[in-house]
């Protein structure tokens, strides 16, 4: 035991440990007598209560007995707690002395040195010095005890169920008191212990040893750095040394190496000592690629492969993870996703476990997106966690995902699409550990590793600390001049790698500036500027600053991001519109707040508590291709001559073109506001502090009056769900200067309007309630503008979409006023303030900007310079004009498209002498491939464009590389005209990697008439026809389908069920008798309508949910973009309502002949797929995709069974044709084909109004509004091809034809028709019959048939008469008509105008030209069905 270090220092300190928690005295757990006004002690003052909870929420503040001991846990356990309020305990400590201290209304009013964990924030003497701590203390509930704790190194631990969640703050002094506050829900708590957390046996152990080999490892650098190793480089001497080393680094001998297993997928090939697996065939076979190692990962053991090779063929590339299978008795899958068990991949950017998409965006790189030389590497640390590493750079753990990695994994690569030759490295990322080597020299010796400098002779003056560029840039940077100027040489070949940094740390208030010397005209977005903590010598520089996750703030296009996430959207100057010449900078004040400088005006403070010591980081990205440093004009070198390839002229914001100009007409902020109100951002932002202690006193107003209809839009940027009620606006006739700001918007009592939740108020008071829009209800990102009208009407809009007048007769010179309130905590005002001017349209644009040399303002996007042979671009690649032709006009968007992205097209000027019109789409393929010459490679028409996948939008069909997805897709493009705009959005795939789904269930709280079973997956009303209210425990996430059947109905009752969705909380709801009766933040689907809170909004929506059989499955989806959709059977019927807040929880009604519902969950996602094959997204593999885009199921027409089992119509049309009397052999005996087309029906079986049949396909109508009766088939092989290669028609007739139709099998002519024409032979003369001709054959006169593609037309009075009948159960008198639905060979027919003489369309599919079909061949009709309106 002598000759071991660590074990004596064990010794050493445990008994140290001894004597001193020997020589502790317990603290008393107690509270202090004196506390809160509203606080009862009992149980020896361990016990505090709350009086009158439900009418008051604080003045509840208990500190604790005695000043707290250092490492002592004042712990408390929540007693009671009620739901009258927000918010619940707050838990801190204080130096104030409570013998003297006079009580605040709550903790977070405590100051002079008082530390207060509140929520999930902890702030100091009141104000937040730290956002997202630890646990949320208003989740936690009854039962639950949560501590305070300061260590011996004056540090704050807050302590939830005994669990630490680390450190809360630091530099606490010594003498504390503990502080409790019952706030809002927590009523009562009692202390528990005070006394240190209990200490886990052979924790010191553990934390010495990993100080020994930390130790070890760190001598083991220095020996071999000094040229080998000693036996004094090592506490444990030299074999310790080198045992040390082998542990930490995992290293083995020569036979236990990590290499690739002998047994592997059967297209790889292995060699180099089978540290190199190869993909056969790579340009025939996509997958089969799967090789593992040879033996388990040990833990802290890398893991890490080189790209060797790669084809650019396939789409997916590598994949890496483990798996708990044992390769010897592994039967290998194609790809790994297909094994369901023990595994878990990285592919692409995201996590799969076991086939399935845990993670959608595990890490900002794609493994899809790695290039041949790129290195990928994993380990599973000792913790259970499971790293990922992509070129030495840890990704992070996913431990959050898999609670721990089994002990024993093994190593696995799938070679898939991409991917064909990957080498296991043994010598993990030696550059990395290079720079951590040096920085471990550097600590011993200043001088190591650092460059000598030159020798000489002539002593240097004294040269002040300037800023230079350091050395150390990005891989495609170069640094010139000095230091004084980055560069990329080859801007026009790269478009990132530009990254460079400061030569040592800003000082305080030490301004940062940088001249724009050089652009290119190639790229999207520009120069990138802000600051970093990093080092420059020691990190490894990315390709964008952004993709920085820590220590990094940068000013990006308008915005400001830190660590990669964006803080604020609309912020100054758009760095993305600078030109050459223009300037930028950035400073960091003594208070920690960051500034940003265009062109030397100050942008104002873009964030705060930013630590000291920052290095200034310039990225020149994309168009910014030279920057030099500006710290001494006099000597700053002219502009290159080439200094821009694009116009020179200076940007809005240059010397040269602010001079004179004045910024008083832009809508701002005014600089007088309410106390707790903070105007930043140059006045575009306001926000309000300390927003989880405060929910009022922060109204701002606009800096100017509202012109006449002028709009003035904010966007809510910030929430906090601690508080009721949000953010109010309106307008006010008070100026700001004589505006006293009061606690809230609506004690402002005089010449002010205003929208609050769904009332609109004058002065304070209500005129109107529920408006159209409910701002309670609105969250992070929605839009809320105002706008008074020239005739003095107020209106409001949200989300761009105008709300209606809120009230009338304002005057002339209004201010916007806005109140931050409650859970509304930050807002800016958004680029779409201004005089409304619809004329353009762009998208809300949130990555890097577009190329900015347009000619027309606002336009984000530009055409792509490769187009088809007869298109010319002008205005700088925004405009697109075909010069000679009708065709080879294809032209691309500049980029691609990001997800949710519109790209968006004006009609500027149209050619009448030819058909067809504008179409627009997506396609995959990358004009880039496209040949140079524009003459060749290119489609003349954009239907025509297959060589890679493409979505086209032609007329109103929509199609993917030319075959035909849906007809009558909206307003068809052929009508547009000049001034019409089209636009196309990439949405996101409906199978991206999704999370989980939430398991859904009904909630206890329901209508008093509900009782709930199966695990509260069925609900049944037991009574009555009403209160029969339910809603789901749990909040529909976004893209989740939630669905239920109908199990049982009752017809004794009329109507029945409706369902919608609701916007607040469900757990306090006090459930009317119905639906209707709800009216707040309430979207409803009742018979065929929509209604929001109690007001309809849609009609003719959907089927009428009135007829819905037994057996139906109903189903709610909120899509990404906050739209309400119902689907029927599995069929989307579309957006029913938009703007639904998240969280929103689903509801129904059980109403009338709708006695219970069953949750299903057999399919919890079934969007974008067929009802006969539904799979979620983990359950698709990568072979889906094809040229990089998954496979959608497409939709197909459904089949021909009808739903609707107890249609009264269909039963109707049914008694009529009994009296009929038709044989019953001339019918189908199945009743299945039997297809009624009433509205409900073929709603519910979602069918679209037009289809196409037959060789070549044409064109037919579904004849809605009548029932179908199939007619018997002869079955031979003519009849089987009619229904393939023949098109659809109708004929209308009238009843006394129907029997000789029938009988002879064929249609006959109006002339025809009649039941007593027995013989019709040809006609001499006028209305005579003719006698045959001496020696000649009879000849018979073939019918003259009428058909058309739609009953629209053949159904008219003049085809097919009414009749009118008596219906034999209900006595009721109807009008029916009768018709044929048949199919009709190709070619047998002639199509021509209607002889009927209207000019009115008849049909919208079918002109009036060609909706009048003839046919004389006999044989060339088949009887498919009977048709019968009864009306």
């Amino acid at each position: 035991m002598a000759n071991c270090p660590q074990a004596t220092l064990h010794c050493r300190k445990t008994t140290l440990g001894v004597v001193h928690r020997a020589a502790r005295a317990k603290m008393a757990a107690e509270l202090h007598p004196r506390s809160g006004k509203l606080i009862g002690l009992s149980n020896s003052n361990r016990t505090a209560q709350r009086n009158q909870p439900v009418q008051e929420f604080n003045h509840g503040l208990v500190l604790s007995r005695e000043p707290l001991r250092d490492r002592d846990v004042f712990t408390v356990r929540i007693d009671k707690k009620v739901n009258s309020w927000s918010g619940s305990i707050e838990i801190g400590v204080t130096a104030l002395d409570p013998a003297g201290l006079e009580f605040p209304s709550s903790a977070t009013g405590l100051k002079g040195g008082s530390w207060i964990v509140s929520g999930c924030s902890v702030l100091k003497d009141g104000r937040s010095v730290l956002e997202e701590y630890g646990r949320d203390l208003d989740q936690l509930g009854e039962g639950d005890c949560v501590g305070i704790q300061r260590n011996g190194k004056g540090e704050l631990h807050l302590w939830v169920n005994g669990q630490d969640c680390g450190t809360a703050a630091s530099g606490l002094p010594s003498r504390l008191w503990a502080v409790v506050d019952l706030y809002g829900k927590c009523t009562q708590v009692t202390v528990v212990s005070c006394e240190p957390p209990p200490e886990i046996d052979g924790e010191e152990d553990e934390d010495v040893e990993d100080e020994m080999l930390f130790d070890v490892f760190n001598n083991a650098i220095v020996s071999l750095y000094r040229g080998g190793s000693s036996s004094n480089s090592s506490p444990a001497g030299n074999s310790g040394g080198v045992a040390g080393l082998g542990v930490v680094t995992g290293s083995m001998t020569t036979n236990d190496a990590l290499l690739f297993h002998e047994k592997c997928g059967t297209l790889i090939k292995l060699s180099n000592n089978n540290k190199t697996a190869e993909r056969r065939r790579p340009l025939d076979e996509f997958n089969n690629g799967v090789v593992m190692t040879n033996r388990p990962l040990r833990h802290n053991e890398m893991f890490e492969i080189r790209i060797d090779k790669l084809v650019d063929k396939w789409s997916g590339s590598i994949e890496i993870g483990v798996t708990t299978h044992n390769p010897n008795n592994l039967d290998y899958p194609a790809t790994m996703t297909n094994l369901r068990s023990g595994t878990i991949m990285m592919s692409g950017c995201g996590i799969l476990t076991n086939g399935k998409g845990t993670r959608r965006e595990y890490c900002e790189f794609s493994l899809d997106e790695l290039q041949e030389g790129d290195h990928i590497g994993l380990m599973r640390k000792a913790s259970g966690a499971l790293h990922f590493y992509i070129n030495g750079i840890d990704q992070g753990g996913i431990s959050d995902l898999t609670n721990q990695t089994p002990g024993v994994v093994y190593g696995v690569v799938d070679l898939y699409g991409m991917a064909v030759k990957v080498t296991i490295v043994h010598n993990h990322n030696h550059s990395d550990r290079l720079r951590r080597n040096n920085a471990i020299m550097r600590a011993l010796s200043p001088d190591v590793g650092r460059p000598r400098p030159a020798l000489s002779l002539t002593p240097e003056p004294d040269v002040p600390d300037r800023l230079l560029f350091h050395s150390n840039c990005g891989q495609k940077a170069a640094i010139i001049s000095d230091g004084r100027t980055a560069l990329r040489p080859h801007a026009t070949d790269d478009f990132n790698h530009g990254v460079v940094l400061s030569n040592r740390p800003l000082h305080s208030n030490e301004v940062f500036q940088v001249r724009i010397d050089k652009m290119v005209d190639k790229w999207a977005g520009s120069i990138e500027i802000g600051v970093t903590t990093h080092n420059p010598a020691y990190l490894q520089l990315p390709s964008t600053m952004t993709n920085l996750r820590s220590g990094t703030w940068m000013m990006t296009g308008n915005g400001v991001m830190h660590n990669g996430t964006t803080i604020l959207d609309e912020y100054g100057h758009n760095l993305d519109r600078l030109k050459a010449g223009d300037t930028v900078g950035v400073v960091r004040k003594e208070d920690g707040s960051l500034h940003f400088f265009v062109n030397g005006v100050p942008q104002g403070p873009a964030a705060w508590n930013v630590p000291p010591s920052v290095y200034a980081v310039v990225d020149l990205y994309g168009q910014a291709a030279q920057a030099t440093i500006m710290d001494d004009l006099a000597d700053l070198p002219p502009l290159p001559d080439d200094s821009s390839e694009g116009p020179t002229a200076m940007s809005p914001g240059s010397p040269c073109s602010i001079s004179g100009a004045t910024a008083a007409n832009d809508l701002r902020f005014h600089q007088l506001h309410g106390t707790n109100a903070v105007i930043t951002n140059g006045g575009r932002t306001a926000l309000r502090q300390n927003c989880r202690s405060e929910f009022n006193d922060a109204i701002v107003i606009s800096n100017r009056c509202l012109r006449d209809g002028e709009l003035f839009e904010i966007v809510i940027q910030k929430m906090v769900d601690r508080w009721s009620g949000s953010i109010e606006a309106g307008v006010t006739a008070i100026r700001p200067e004589e505006l006293e700001f009061p606690n809230t918007m609506t004690d402002i009592d005089y010449d002010t309007w205003m929208l609050s939740g769904t009332a609109i108020m004058q002065d304070g008071n209500t005129m109107r309630n529920n408006y159209g829009c409910d701002l309670d209800s609105l969250t992070t990102g929605s839009r809320i503008g105002m706008m008074r009208t020239a005739s003095g009407d107020m209106h409001y809009f949200i989300n761009g979409l105008d709300q209606g007048v809120a009230c009338t007769g304002l005057p002339p010179e209004v201010f916007a006023v806005v109140d931050l309130y409650g859970q509304c905590v930050q807002v800016s005002i958004t680029s779409s303030s201004g005089p409304l001017d619809n004329s353009l349209c762009t998208s809300n644009i949130t990555e890097k900007s577009f190329p900015i040399h347009s000619p027309v303002a606002g336009v984000a996007h530009r055409l792509h310079s490769k187009h088809g042979k007869n298109v010319v671009l002008l205005g700088d690649g925004c405009q697109a004009l075909r010069v000679d032709g009708y065709a080879h006009g294809i032209v691309f968007s500049a980029k691609e498209l990001k997800t949710d992205e519109v790209f968006e097209v004006k009609i500027n000027k149209v050619d009448d002498r030819w058909s067809g019109s504008l179409h627009v789409g997506l396609t995959t393929l990358q004009p880039p491939d496209l040949p140079s010459c524009p003459l060749s490679g290119l489609s003349p028409s954009l239907t025509q464009l297959r060589s890679k996948v493409t979505w086209v939008l032609a007329g109103s069909e929509v199609r993917r590389n030319g075959v035909l997805q849906r007809q009558n897709y909206g307003c068809s493009l052929d009508r547009l005209t000049v001034g019409n705009r089209v636009g196309v959005k990439r949405c996101r795939s409906y199978f991206e990697p999704a999370l989980v789904p939430t398991v859904m269930m009904f909630l206890e709280n329901h209508g008093k008439n509900i009782q709930l079973s199966n695990q509260n997956l069925t609900a049944a009303r037991v009574s009555s026809y009403n209160q029969g209210l339910l809603v789901t425990a749990q909040a529909l996430p976004r893209q989740q389908l939630f669905q239920v059947c109908i199990d049982r109905l009752n017809p004794s009752w009329t109507s029945s069920l409706s369902l919608g969705v609701i916007g607040h909380s469900p757990d306090r709801l006090n459930f009317p008798s119905t639906a209707c009766c709800l009216k707040r933040s309430v979207w409803l689907l009742q018979r065929d309508s929509v209604f929001h809170n109690s007001l309809k909004i849609c009609e003719n929506y959907g089927p009428n949910l009135d007829t819905c059989p037994e057996g139906t499955v109903l189903g709610l989806l909120v899509d990404s973009s906050g739209c309400l959709h119902l689907f029927v059977n599995g069929m989307d019927q579309g957006v029913a309502a938009q703007d639904i807040p998240s969280p929103c929880y689903p509801l129904i009604d059980l109403y009338g002949q709708c006695e219970q519902v069953t949750i299903v969950t057999n399919h919890v996602s079934v969007v974008g797929g067929e009802r006969g094959d539904m799979r979620c997204q983990g359950d698709m593999e990568k072979a889906d995709m094809v040229d990089g885009i998954k496979e959608s199921v497409c939709w197909t027409p459904p089949p021909e069974v009808n739903p609707n089992k107890t249609c009264e119509y269909q039963a109707l049309c049914s008694r009529f044709k009994e009296l009929l009397t038709l044989p019953d052999g001339y019918f189908n005996e199945d009743a299945k084909y039997n297809l009624c087309y009433c509205e409900s029906c073929h709603k519910l079986r979602g069918d679209e109004a037009y289809y196409k049949r037959g060789e070549p396909p044409r064109d037919y109508a579904l004849p809605f509004g009548w029932c179908r009766f199939a007619l018997r088939i002869k079955t031979h092989c003519e009849v089987s091809n009619a229904f393939k290669k023949w098109h659809i028609a109708y004929h209308g007739t009238s009843v006394g034809s129907l029997r000789r139709i029938l009988d002879h099998n064929q249609l006959l002519s109006a002339e025809s028709s009649s039941i007593f024409s027995l013989s019709p032979v040809k006609t001499e003369g006028h209305g005579s019959y003719g006698e045959p001709e001496e020696n000649s054959a009879p000849e018979r006169e073939i019918p003259r048939v009428q058909l058309s593609p739609t009953m629209r037309f053949s159904g008219l009075e003049v085809f097919a008469p009414k009749v009118q009948f008596r219906d034999p159960r209900s006595l009721r008198c109807h009008q029916a008509q009768v018709g044929f639905q048949v199919c009709v060979r190709p070619g047998s027919y002639k199509v021509g105008p209607t002889s009927l003489g209207t000019s009115e369309p008849l049909d919208p599919r079918f002109s009036n030209a060609e909706i009048d079909w003839i046919t004389k061949e006999k044989g060339g009709t088949l009887l498919y069905g009977l048709l019968i309106r009864v009306e």
